[in-house]
């Protein structure tokens, strides 16, 4: 599917009170909308209620007439025959301001949340400072907020202390609070967004006007009505249909003259209305800006008509694993040594090899090693962090302590990865390790294998390569994912999950998330 016939963003739209259509103000403006569209000018845009509106003018003047010369009969069949077809015209201006009232509701509601936002912006770096309360539209890129349990943040930016449960699901739909803290890839908050626990400092990254919630009321507001190849195939089917039968009830007349039966022109009008396809007609455009709404409800953002439709040909779903299938949050729950190991040395290994890494995995290393083993993090004036990337699939630690020159390396990471490390640097693997991450995969959790490295001599002679055992990284599944993949199974549409991880662990997830499909040890490619 082309990214120009459909943009889409997920946030979250269904509030209170916005899920019925007789909503009071939607129904007023509505009503008002479907009014100012009896400009000829718009109804020029739709052939068929072109001509009905002016079939509606026509009527009107020969009721006029009517009233004035009689008989009062032929009034009253004029009258009826007036006062329908402009209930036809308003009804179907009525129906296309409905469906574009809802989404004019949204940007509205959208607006409402951006300026009514309180702040509390800091005096100075440090939150005991105090702070001052202002409008969130008075923030300004690097502005420092303090932002305490239940407060809405206002504004985009970026967490540089504390950390908190936040409620996104204003913005991503996803009722499940997600982590946000300082350093790290989970660092970026939204404006609109509702701290739960805890408190945060936020430093805003956009100036008003640049912000998520400004671009989602330019795209809900700009949101245009581009013609589907379709709805033109349509268009051009009634415009023609109502050429011909046009032609053919002006050709009546002088028939039923020659015939001495003439026909009124009132009773033309009638006929007229009753052969085109005024329902297709009047309704066309009503139906391509409902459907737009209802991906509104759905979460997705459709730009046109075009992009409607291009999603009812969707037949493939690829849905990132992490935060998406699962809560993404995954945590150590164990070490597990190789024979011969000792469990608390494998705990400081991987210790160790964690105290730079920023994720909620790493802390979790660290937090598991200082409550189960009582290790606490160590000096680091001598080490040299290695970060984890997509093409090494590995993070640790080199210490370099000694006279000597003797260096002492820690790996964690993908099994294959440290794998190859070891047998690199002139270490063994027992076959232990592959069972130990085969078990550890196939329940469904993560393999983080940890190695130590001991390089001792002035020129770099290795020894005592090997691995110390594996950390296990629970993830977890969110709840009703089985349920919703069922139903996206039904539709014709088969879902593919799409991970980092090997393809063991990524398999257990897949059965139990319930997708027909997922792609393993996905990497990104520098092109």
């Amino acid at each position: 599917m082309s990214t120009d016939t459909l943009e889409t963003k997920s946030w979250k739209t269904r509030r209170k009170g916005a899920s019925s259509i007789f909503n009071g103000p939607i129904l007023r403006r509505a009503l008002l909308d479907s009014l100012k569209k009896l400009d000829p000018r718009w109804q020029l845009k739709n052939p068929v209620m072109f001509v009905v509106e002016i079939g509606s003018v026509i009527t009107t003047v020969e009721f006029v007439r009517y009233l004035i010369t009689g008989p009062a009969s032929e009034a009253f069949f004029v009258f009826g025959v007036a006062v329908w077809l402009w209930f036809t015209v308003i009804f179907a201006n009525f129906a296309e301001a409905m469906a574009e009232g809802r989404g004019k509701a949204q940007a509205d509601a959208l607006r409402k949340t951006r300026t009514t936002t309180p702040a509390k912006r800091l005096k100075q770096r440090d939150r005991t400072s105090g702070y001052e309360e202002v409008a969130a539209p008075d923030l300004r890129k690097g502005d420092l907020v303090l932002v305490e349990a239940g407060d809405v943040i206002p504004g985009d930016g970026d967490v540089i202390e504390g950390v908190a449960s936040v409620d996104e699901s204003a913005i991503t739909g996803e009722s499940a609070p997600v982590i946000r803290e300082s350093g790290g890839d989970r660092s970026a908050v939204t404006g609109g967004t509702r701290v739960l626990s805890d408190w945060v400092v936020v430093q805003i990254s956009a100036n008003p006007g640049e912000t998520f919630l400004d671009r989602m009321i330019a795209l809900v507001e700009g949101a245009a009505r581009q013609k589907t190849p379709n709805e033109i195939a349509l268009n051009i089917l009634l415009a023609s249909l109502t050429i011909i039968f046009l032609l053919a009830v002006v050709t009546l007349e002088p028939f039923a003259i020659y015939s001495n039966n003439p026909v009124s022109i009132t009773t033309l009008v009638a006929l007229l209305v009753c052969l085109i396809p005024t329902t297709i007609g009047g309704l066309l455009s009503a139906i391509g800006i409902a459907g737009m709404d209802r991906m509104v409800q759905r979460n997705v953002l459709a730009m046109s008509g075009r992009a409607v439709e291009a999603a009812g040909d969707v037949d493939v779903l690829l849905l990132d694993k992490t935060g998406t299938i699962t809560l993404g949050n995954r945590m150590a729950s164990r070490f597990v040594p190789l024979r011969g190991i000792n469990e608390q040395s494998l705990a400081r290994a991987a210790l160790l090899s964690s105290l730079a890494d920023e994720t909620p995995e790493g802390r979790s290393i660290v937090a598991l090693a200082n409550e189960r083993y009582g290790l606490h993090e160590e000096t680091t004036e001598n080490a040299t962090f290695v970060p984890f990337s997509a093409q090494t699939r590995m993070s640790g630690v080199d210490l370099n302590g000694h006279a000597d020159g003797s260096l002492y390396r820690v790996r964690k990471g993908a099994a294959d990865s440290v794998k190859t490390y070891v047998l690199d640097a002139g270490g063994e693997v027992d076959e232990e390790l592959e069972q130990l991450v085969t078990s550890i995969a196939s329940s469904g959790s993560t393999p983080l294998v940890v190695a130590e490295t001991n390089v001792q001599g002035q020129n770099g002679h290795r020894q005592d390569a090997k691995v110390l055992g594996v950390i296990e990284l629970k993830d977890i599944v969110k709840g009703g994912m089985r349920e919703r993949f069922e139903q996206l199974r039904k539709m014709g549409i088969r879902t593919v999950m799409i991970t980092g991880d090997n393809p063991l662990t990524a398999a257990a997830i897949a059965r139990e998330a319930g997708v027909d499909d997922f792609l393993a040890q996905a990497t990104l490619r520098p092109r």
